[in-house]
């Protein structure tokens, strides 16, 4: 899912990319920028840990980096090679901007294909004005769109990621989890496939804080991740429950004027439901910004449910009893085959599970 969530998107190649049109060209040109810009501000995370006018704060977490990037590496057999040396200050809250659109009476978002990543649901900008104007052009076209900003992204191994200011404030918990996905990433990744990558990755990223606080003897770091991830998933649960109803409706034979009223009391009610739950799980008010802005399809088909198959691959884990090297070699296998037949033999580890 989306919604500031660190993990959790994957960029283009760029330099890969081939253009069609001139709107295409405008698209690429500013992602080149962007990208350029990044690995231009990159600094030596050494030369700012030696620096005694540095932020005291800054060095804390970068050392902490430094560490959870030579656990990846040693303990999780990651391939941390070049990544997370370096940091960029973006002085800007988000490094990219998602826009999603979705029909009037259809949460099947709109897709947009790039070179080596294949297809996703959203379009990234490095600027949000760049973001809102596409947006504004989707929308005139009778698009319901959503934008929104992204913490962090992995570049697939294309270049040498760097830590960014957008994530170095999250906590010590939600920081670790993020670089052992995205290095997750750089393990294996499957075109095309998002439920295969996204539960790979978080497979990853838990193994990887529960290893972590294990060695550490930090008792809380694991403690705290899981009460964030059951509270995501509790989140994205009320999303999915209400997406189904959506669905329901659309394939209704109602006339549109029926089905754009029972849609905003669909909505309606979603704030409803979602405010009787925050009275007894308080946590949930991390979500008050994105439930208090309006609500349409393009935002609702921005929340997946990225980690259907997670319990799958704890079960590979455990088969292979916890080699994380044998384990990755079995997903390496299993991401030869096809969607289909690949998505079928997760589907059985689930089952053997229960």
């Amino acid at each position: 899912m989306h919604l500031n969530k660190v993990h959790f998107f994957l960029w283009v190649p760029i330099c890969l990319a081939t253009v069609w049109g001139c709107q295409t060209v405008h698209y690429y040109s500013q992602a080149i920028d962007g990208q350029c810009r990044i690995l231009f501000k990159r600094q030596p995370i050494s030369d700012i840990i030696a620096d005694s006018e540095s932020p005291q704060s800054l060095r804390n977490r970068l050392i902490f980096i430094l560490k959870v990037r030579e656990f990846a590496e040693d303990e999780l057999q990651l391939p941390v090679n070049n990544h997370y040396l370096t940091y960029v200050d973006l002085k800007r809250p988000f490094v990219l901007w998602n826009v999603f659109a979705a029909p009037e009476f259809s949460l099947k978002p709109k897709t947009w294909c790039y070179p080596i990543a294949g297809c996703a649901a959203y379009r990234g900008y490095f600027t949000e004005k760049n973001a809102r104007q596409y947006a504004d052009r989707l929308g005139k076209q009778g698009y319901e769109v959503y934008v929104g900003g992204i913490t962090a992204y992995s570049t697939l191994g294309w270049f040498d990621d760097p830590v960014l200011s957008t994530f170095i404030r999250f906590s010590e918990a939600r920081t670790a989890a993020l670089i052992f996905h995205e290095l997750a990433h750089q393990t294996l990744y499957v075109k095309d496939d998002t439920a295969f990558n996204e539960s790979f990755a978080t497979l990853v990223e838990q193994e990887g804080l529960r290893r972590w606080q294990h060695a550490s003897g930090s008792e809380r770091i694991y403690t705290e991740y899981l009460h964030q991830h059951r509270r995501q998933e509790q989140f994205v649960r009320l999303i999915m429950d209400y997406r189904k109803r959506l669905e329901r409706l659309y394939r209704s034979e109602l006339p549109p004027v029926e089905k754009r009223a029972q849609k905003t009391t669909i909505f309606s009610q979603l704030r409803i439901e979602f405010n009787h739950l925050k009275k007894n799980q308080i946590e949930l008010a991390a979500y008050d910004h994105w439930m208090d802005h309006s609500l349409n399809n393009a935002k609702i088909s921005s929340v997946v449910a990225y980690h259907d198959f997670l319990p799958a691959f704890q079960e590979m884990l455990k088969q292979n009893m916890g080699e994380m090297n044998q384990f990755f070699e079995a997903c390496r296998q299993l991401a030869l085959k096809s969607k289909q037949e690949r998505h079928q033999i997760l589907e059985s580890y689930l089952v053997k599970k229960e």
